[in-house]
């Protein structure tokens, strides 16, 4: 008995260890003079003390998508609509989602749901949940569909296996590896029919790269802010990265300027960036 109870302590404690940090989710007017951006004061869409985090922005950038920890319990889906300011639960299951994405059909989203990491697809009101994808073994953490039947995804490291960038075809079930020891970040590279990713095979410079979606050709766009692994596209083609409060924006794809700073608005550690497609906006997670 008291061998049982030490590993259910040693269990919890293990779970305690692995719980998600108190991130919030923000939204920042993104106001451009002369193709020059200057962010706005962010805005605190989830104003949660648990999870908040992978903010995706509907195809229309009416409204933003994430995930939340509301209950202690598990995450859900939840909308944010800019200009009602409502927020919504989409989803409530018994399984943690994450990384909803909207679907290339435009009427529904797409999340990674559960312990087994699968795709799930809900009606963009979060009904009638089912299983769009489970790929073996194989843990799901990120995805960027490229078409119907195939999306890139980030594969959790497991079994002595790294993490690695992988696309996978639905209909056969067949994965290739494009990359390991790849970053969390894929992004569909504006303009282009690429999507983007960050390399760390060199821990001292990660790299920016795309791989092209028909002939899975991988090319180098530049090294990243120091230490960030994620980024997002601007509408004209400019990427922006984060380093603690700090805001970076790269025009010529070859050096960094600051953008902004964000530590009188009380953002800090900030880590996943999206823009909205009409680039009036920019969703930002960090620390309060």
């Amino acid at each position: 008995m008291k061998k049982q109870l030490v590993m259910v302590l040693a269990f919890s404690a293990a779970l305690a260890a692995q719980a998600p940090p108190a991130t919030e989710v923000f939204v920042a007017p993104l106001t451009w003079t002369n193709s020059s951006a200057t962010v706005g004061t962010p805005v605190n869409i989830s104003n949660n003390p648990g999870y908040d985090n992978q903010p995706s922005w509907l195809a229309d950038s009416s409204a933003v998508l994430f995930a939340s920890n509301r209950d202690g319990k598990q995450n859900d889906i939840y909308k944010y609509d800019v200009a009602s300011k409502a927020l919504v639960q989409l989803t409530k299951t018994e399984e943690n989602e994450y990384s909803p994405l909207v679907a290339p059909d435009g009427k529904s989203f797409l999340t990674v749901h559960g312990t087994e990491q699968s795709i799930f697809r809900y009606d963009m009101d979060g009904g009638n949940p089912r299983l769009a994808y489970q790929h073996g073994a194989l843990l799901i953490g990120y995805h960027v569909w490229t078409s119907p039947t195939e999306f890139a995804a980030f594969i959790l490291a497991a079994n002595g296996a790294p993490q690695s960038l992988q696309v996978i075809n639905t209909a056969t079930g067949k994965g290739e590896i494009i990359e390991t020891n790849t970053g969390r970040s894929l992004l569909r590279r504006v303009g282009h029919n690429t999507i983007s990713f960050v390399s760390k095979t060199d821990r001292e410079k990660w790299m920016i790269k795309e791989f092209d979606i028909a002939t899975h050709k991988v090319t180098p766009i530049m090294e990243t802010v120091k230490g960030s692994e994620d980024l997002t596209w601007l509408p004209d083609g400019r990427i922006v990265m984060a380093s603690g409060s700090k805001l970076f924006v790269s025009k010529d794809l070859s050096a960094w300027v600051e953008l902004a700073d964000l530590t009188a608005a009380g953002v800090k550690r900030i880590t996943r960036l999206s823009a909205s497609r009409d680039g009036r906006y920019l969703a930002i997670v960090g620390e309060p």
